[in-house]
């Protein structure tokens, strides 16, 4: 099924059990005459209000994913947390109104009666929804090519379990080989189409919507120029585990009957989620820029007073994919601070910080004017940290998928910088990009969130940091 009819009968299917869940629960909690009633509450207003509530918890949890060999069990199981959170946070919500007017009712715990109808026929729907879509499969409708890469015994592997299980919805229409001796041969029928280095034309040529990477340990590289050449392709890619170790194993899984599968994503977020982080991003970084105007002001000040130089610290930064872009924040370092040494990165006890420079790095309050870059465009507020040209070229020498931080617009704050320490080393940097790749790899507004959340704690506590 392609994709987009995927994602509307899934919202279809929700929209209709949703309703009827609460046209159940209505029933029974006002026209059977079983419990006591103060008032009789609207039920258009309340399912308009609930049917929204369901529908953006979902979207935020994730449920409206492209589906591939998902296990149902899983499924539900996503479905009983996100709907247990959601009844919580209705409970709660009904507590305060009851405080508020001083009013108690003992039926109150009779939500949970609507949740487990919404659990019943909600998960009954979506158990629907997928066992449609599997017969579909079987049958030959919405089925999709794919490509294996490699030639070797885990490949043979992953290629028995397609054939076995026709659910999948995969026709294997080849292998492409890193080695040229194994162009030509043949297992189960797919032979080896050629080498690997040519696959954009075998995509197109076959019309591939899945990529399957069996390689063998050695050969990451590989890995890394396969998605690379994809990333401009309508694909999904998925790795055999134990070869992706250069994000030691934070990544998004799936599998295929019980084989497990490194979930890889070239196109990095759906369109509607890369318009709302824009859209967070102007409204966020345009509120900051107003609601510390007289922060920013203060700070002016005091940098003028303690020492000499700029009140702000230009920089070039590479941005989405490599382009270019100068980089604003309140300077805390003597000024030319790298006249000197030449680029280098600053550590934890830099002598080069002024005194109002440790106080404002201290605060974050340093960083205020990526704002600018924020609303520019530029920058995002969640993001992999923009590095300078100068050790994007020496670290792509020597981390090369290094680059791939590049597809992505560079942030404020990020993953990396509230779970890793300053950047003094090499080992720092392969370990903050272990960060930024699950980063990139996971991307969503949820995370987004879940980053600022932790920004800020970060900010209140005195951990972490955010420049390189």
């Amino acid at each position: 099924m392609d994709k987009r009819l995927e994602k509307i009968f899934i919202l279809f299917v929700d929209f209709i059990t949703i309703n009827l869940s609460l046209a159940v629960f209505f029933y029974i909690r006002v026209e059977t005459g079983w419990f006591e009633m103060f008032s009789e509450p609207s039920y258009w207003l309340a399912s308009v209000g609930l049917y929204i509530y369901w529908l953006l918890l979902f979207i935020f949890v994730g449920m409206y994913r492209t589906w591939f060999a998902l296990s149902r069990f899983d499924e539900l199981s996503t479905l009983f947390k996100s709907t247990f959170v959601g009844i919580f946070i209705l409970f709660v919500v009904i507590l305060y109104d009851d405080s508020v007017h001083s009013t108690s009712d003992s039926n109150r715990l009779l939500i949970f009666l609507y949740w487990g109808i919404l659990l019943l026929l909600v998960g009954s729907g979506r158990l629907f929804v997928r066992s449609f879509q599997r017969n579909l499969l079987i049958k030959g409708i919405g089925r999709r090519n794919a490509l294996i890469i490699g030639f070797n015994p885990t490949a043979h592997k992953i290629h028995d379990s397609i054939v076995k299980f026709r659910s999948l919805g995969l026709d294997v229409q080849g292998y492409l080989a890193v080695k040229d001796e194994n162009v030509g041969k043949e297992y189960k029928g797919a032979k080896v189409l050629d080498n690997v280095k040519n696959i954009e034309k075998w995509i197109d040529d076959y019309k591939v919507r899945n990529i399957i990477i069996a390689l063998e340990k050695h050969e990451d590289d590989v890995m890394m120029n396969v998605i690379t050449k994809c990333e401009n392709k309508n694909v999904s890619i998925k790795i055999v585990p134990d070869l992706y170790n250069i994000i030691y194993g934070q990544v998004r899984v799936t599998q295929i009957y019980g084989f497990p599968l490194i979930d890889v994503m070239p196109q990095l977020m759906p369109e509607w989620e890369k318009k709302a982080k824009r859209l967070l991003d102007i409204v966020a970084s345009f509120s900051i820029l107003i609601i510390t105007s007289p922060i920013m002001i203060l700070t002016a000040i005091a940098i003028k007073l303690d020492s000499k130089g700029p009140v702000f610290f230009k920089q070039e930064r590479s941005g989405l994919n490599g382009k270019e872009f100068l980089v604003y924040k309140f300077r805390s370092m003597v000024s030319d601070a790298e006249a000197k040494t030449g680029p280098v990165w600053s550590t934890k006890d830099d002598p080069r910080i002024t005194r109002v420079g440790k106080l404002i790095r201290k605060v974050r309050i340093d960083e205020l004017p990526q704002m600018i870059n924020v609303l520019k465009g530029e920058m995002s507020l969640v993001g992999p940290r923009p590095e300078r040209p100068y050790f994007v070229d020496m670290l792509s020498k020597e981390i090369p998928y290094y680059k791939r931080r590049l597809k992505v617009r560079p942030g404020v704050t990020g993953w990396a910088q509230v779970k890793h320490k300053y950047d003094e080393s090499i080992e720092d940097v392969k370990m903050k990009l272990n960060y930024d790749l699950f980063y990139i790899e996971n991307m969503s507004l949820r995370l987004d969130i879940k980053i600022i959340f932790r920004t800020v704690f970060v900010v209140l506590f005195g951990k972490g940091h955010f420049e390189n």
